[in-house]
């Protein structure tokens, strides 16, 4: 690869730090066109520094990070999160953990099947093989796994036919992460194929669990899920925007606040 620019070196770190990186927000800050920003980010690509995804790339390191090695470096938040959820769900109850990509430290709803291990006859769906692995651990569940293309980089089952396998059930409880959240309610992810996921979730469950650390409120991303009005219960680690909170009084969302904060639940 030939020597980088300090654009090009500044487009690498801002990736490393962020874990994604899109064409349209590139071009704004360097002040180029998006043709020039997709002909670096093909460069980087096809040199193994970024991974292309829907509208921008990924920063490769973070792929690689074996499961057990995320798993290590899972936040606090996120398995406060995680306990809290398990708290709502009872023994007996059948259960779809989704799976949405995250570039660090495993997903939420990874951490969610984690701490139902005390859990008893638990029917679980899922499109996450990381989910499988962790539960037949436990033995406390039958687990059924969504069919359709595997995504090397986490282990997700994504894609028209892993919807269509969702579809096929009527939960008790789901339990979803999306990438971002609007203040208008707006519930986004990067990829169009976890977004045909999520939507079959969102529609064949009788209560959705939304879980959402604070970095979700503050991000964007391109492709639209739904709304939060959606969800029955949303589970974050703090208090969210004012305008989330109004939403959900609105819609007669109840609010888990999962770590110690001035909001009580609502």
């Amino acid at each position: 690869m030939e020597k980088l620019n300090k654009r090009q070196r500044d487009i690498l770190a801002l990736a490393e730090e962020e874990g994604y990186v899109s064409v349209e927000s590139l071009a704004k800050t360097f002040k180029v066109t998006q043709q020039t920003i997709r002909s670096d980010i093909n460069n980087f690509c096809n040199n193994g520094l970024l991974t292309r995804a829907h509208g921008g790339a990924f920063f490769s390191k973070a792929h690689n990070y074996a499961y057990k090695s995320r798993k290590s470096l899972a936040s606090d938040e996120k398995k406060d999160i995680a306990d809290a959820v398990a708290n709502i769900i009872p023994d007996n109850s059948s259960v779809v953990l989704g799976n949405i990509y995250s570039t660090t430290s495993g997903t939420t709803t990874e951490q969610v099947a984690e701490s139902l291990f005390k859990h008893k006859d638990l029917k679980v769906i899922t499109n996450d093989i990381n989910i499988v692995n962790i539960l037949t651990q436990f033995d406390n569940a039958e687990i059924w796994l969504a069919g359709g293309k595997v995504r090397n980089i986490d282990s997700a089952v994504i894609g028209l036919n892993t919807a269509d396998f969702i579809k096929q059930f009527k939960v008790d409880f789901a339990v979803v992460g999306v990438s971002a959240i609007d203040n208008d309610g707006a519930l986004m992810d990067f990829d169009y194929e976890d977004v045909l996921v999520s939507k079959a979730i969102f529609n064949h469950c009788r209560k959705l669990i939304l879980v959402a650390d604070n970095f979700k409120f503050d991000s964007t991303a391109p492709m639209l899920i739904g709304n939060i009005s959606e969800v029955d219960i949303l589970v974050t680690n703090f208090k969210p925007p004012t305008e989330i909170i109004n939403i959900c009084n609105t819609n007669n969302i109840e609010i888990v606040i999962a770590s110690k904060s001035d909001y009580e639940e609502s």
